[in-house]
């Protein structure tokens, strides 16, 4: 598809301007503090989101980083599956392809995938079946923030955002002649192998170019016991019961054989390939550069029992001339992607002007067999823009402007959203006063939405306007701070909310919008206290929001043209919930810190007046573990407990606990600077049956049994 005339002027205009610079949030010197590690020539010891102007944003209550030898051990084929061992953060879990992460119990349009601070340009917040298209083995950190600041980022992103740090347009110039970094492993659950690897070469000392690929290829997800969840077990082995009570002994040997699913997961494959190209001016006057990229990966979507594809004519003819079976349903996507990013070192009362672009035009394809079903279309042009305040007697702060083009088409029989187009433009600032040992910093943004759906005569528009002020106290010489940040924010209902009305193949269900919505509003608190001394580093936040018109997606209990109709409400709702954080040296001996370490989190969401609970909300969640670490060796053991889900929507089945027992080792044989690191971790050992709350599929697509990893990490 291709972007109108006027959008691309409209985008154009935006890449003359600043974008995105980037908090150094204490966090982060904290986790490398702890762990002894950098990453490479990349590495900085900052987090790089929206203003490294700021050595810590306190609006920003919940950051979490993973990088290294970490992010090496949690790699998985989507972002939201490399995730789950932060606070706060749960999965979608969709299938093995395709999986977004869950930020304080909210999905899909309210957490922002982000990659270097632009959005992902994607359809994976248009459907939980839909991949993200950044790749976790080309990253080089991953940055989940959470909290009421997170508005900068967009209305959408009052759950929180995360933000990909890759390598394609690099940052700094390379001591070496050529830099080479390079990744790859096997995991034994899914027979998944996976390699990944880039280049960076100084061509002068102002000029560098990086080139970097990655290849994986997985099988079907093998897991302990049956496939389907108890109670869908004794579901359709009822069924199977009544068909044979009829005589359709065929139909009953179908459902019983469905039943009786185990070992693991048909249909869950997946093969991903990408490669990347970009190149960076950089010197003291500024920086300036470019990137082209590829993905594509093919991945099967689990069948949900029970269920048949609607096709309209077409069933009623295949009724007359024979039932003819159905293909398992895959989806195969590209994308194509260009980005930008540039910044000018400037005196006076601004000290740089930051820009951010990218381009993209993606498109994917869900297969009944090697029938064609449906063929999703996105461009989109997303660009942001700052100007970085100088610090004057501790003031500091930032203004900027972010505009974002898309247009979206389906087509094929199962077009569940018609043609549409979004343009939306938003101005923002932040601003920080250091008052000694108090901090007072605030934040506002004011956003227009234009959604159009010229096929059905739909065009509306949605202005909104989202604030959030913050006091934090820092006693002198002490390792404490602690805080509270108040918030108000907006957001656009999505086109998806507003105009949904079809079957859907990939997720088999009929699914319902609501082209009369309003604007989703929220109160939101926090209280945070922190600890940040050499050995000791721990974090507690409570939260919640109080929702005015909020828009959730919940099965209704009827059925359509054979599917499950899921329909959007729009109801006053209420979250809250806390996360938690530690991270202690309770020992040193024979060259080794010993570190205990933990993370606790639990979100209660509900409908209010009598409404219920929200759907799809993770349980109470508590993982803790011990490491033993030095410079050449890494020993770790821990154990994840998640509690059962019992607090469920209408329809909605409840979700057992678990407990998970897992354990890795990292080997750095030339030392902490020798450029290689050799990894191996055994994940769920004990073989446990476990399905996230949170997933859509989960009462058909359980998580992994036993799985054991090894890989290797190099850098030269």
């Amino acid at each position: 598809m291709i972007l109108s005339h006027r959008k691309f002027l409209i985008s154009a205009a935006i890449l003359t301007l600043p974008a995105a610079p980037a908090f150094a949030q204490k966090d982060a010197a904290a986790e490398q503090r702890s762990s002894g590690l950098s990453d490479d020539f990349h590495n900085d010891d900052m987090i790089v989101v929206t203003a490294p102007y700021v050595e810590q944003l306190d609006i920003l209550a919940g950051t979490s980083v993973l990088s290294g030898d970490q992010l090496a051990e949690d790699l998985r084929g989507q972002i939201g599956d490399s995730l789950t061992g932060l606070p706060g953060v749960s999965s979608t879990s969709f299938a093995p392809g395709s999986s977004r992460p869950v930020l304080r119990g909210f999905q899909g349009p309210r957490v922002r995938v982000l990659t270097d601070g632009i959005g992902s340009l994607d359809a994976s917040n248009t459907s939980v079946d839909h991949a993200v298209t950044i790749d976790p083995l080309t990253a080089q950190r991953v940055e989940v923030l959470r909290g009421p600041a997170v508005l900068l980022f967009g209305g959408d992103a009052i759950g929180g955002a995360v933000n990909v740090i890759d390598k394609r347009i690099p940052r700094d110039i390379p001591d070496d002649a050529v830099h080479l970094d390079a990744i790859g492993g096997y995991g034994s659950a899914a027979d998944d192998w996976s390699v990944a690897g880039s280049v960076d070469v100084p061509l002068t000392s102002k000029l560098v170019i990086h080139a970097d690929g990655s290849f994986r290829d997985t099988g079907d997800v093998n897991i302990p016991g049956y496939v389907l969840a108890p109670a869908l077990r004794a579901e359709v082995l009822a069924q199977a019961a009544e068909e044979t009570e009829e005589g359709h002994l065929d139909e009953a040997e179908e459902l019983t054989e469905t039943a009786n699913q185990s070992g693991r997961i048909a249909n869950t494959a997946s093969r991903t390939e990408t490669a990347g190209a970009g190149i960076a001016y950089i010197d003291d006057g500024g920086n300036l550069g470019f990137s082209v990229s590829y993905y594509d990966t093919n991945y099967g979507v689990p069948s949900r029992p029970g269920t048949e594809h609607a096709h309209g004519e077409e069933e009623e003819d295949h009724e007359e001339e024979g039932h003819e079976e159905e293909g398992p349903v895959t989806i195969g996507l590209k994308q194509y992607r260009a980005d930008l990013r540039g910044g000018v070192n400037m005196g006076g009362f601004f000290e740089a002007l930051n820009f951010r672009a990218g381009y993209s035009d993606y498109e994917h394809t869900e297969f009944e067999g090697d029938e064609i079903g449906t063929v999703f279309s996105v461009s989109g042009i997303e660009a942001r823009a700052e100007l970085v305040q100088a610090d004057h007697d501790g003031w500091r702060g930032v203004i900027g402007t972010q505009v974002l083009v898309r247009d979206f088409n389906a087509v094929g029989e199962e077009a569940f959203v018609p043609k549409n187009s979004l343009e939306s433009w938003a101005l923002f600032t932040v601003q920080e006063v250091d008052l000694g040992n108090w901090e007072v910093e605030g934040a506002m943004r004011v956003e227009q939405t234009d959604i159009a759906a010229n096929s059905i005569s739909f065009d509306r528009s949605f202005n909104t306007l989202s604030g959030a002020i913050g006091l934090a106290y820092a006693p002198d010489d002490s390792a404490l701070k602690i805080g509270t940040n108040i918030s108000r924010s907006e957001r656009a209902p999505s086109a998806e909310e507003l105009l949904s009305d079809g079957p859907h193949i990939a997720t088999q269900a009929y699914e319902i919008g609501n082209a009369g919505f309003t604007t989703e509003k929220s109160w939101g608190g926090e209280l945070y206290a922190r600890w940040d001394s050499n050995d000791v580093q721990l974090s507690a936040t409570a939260y919640a929001n109080f929702f005015d018109d909020y828009i959730f997606e919940a099965e209704t209990g009827a059925e359509e043209d054979g599917l499950p109709v899921f329909q959007y409400f729009q109801r006053d709702a209420t979250y809250y919930g806390f996360e938690a954080s530690a991270s202690v040296v309770f020992a040193r001996a024979g060259g080794f810190d010993f570190i205990a370490d933990g993370v606790a989190d639990y979100v209660r969401a509900k409908i209010n007046n009598g409404g219920g609970a929200v759907p799809r909300i993770p349980p109470l969640r508590l993982l803790g573990g011990i490491k033993a670490h030095s410079d050449n060796l890494d020993l770790r053991a821990e154990v994840e407990w998640s509690d059962s889900q019992n607090k469920v929507a209408a329809f909605e089945t409840a979700t057992d606990g678990f407990t998970m027992v897992n354990a890795s080792a990292a080997w750095r044989p030339f030392g902490k600077d020798g450029g290689v690191t050799l990894l191996a971790s055994a994940n769920n050992i004990f073989d446990v049956k476990a399905r996230r709350h949170a997933s859509f599929t989960k009462d058909y697509v359980p998580l992994s049994g036993r799985d054991i990893r090894v890989s290797a990490k190099f850098s030269f």
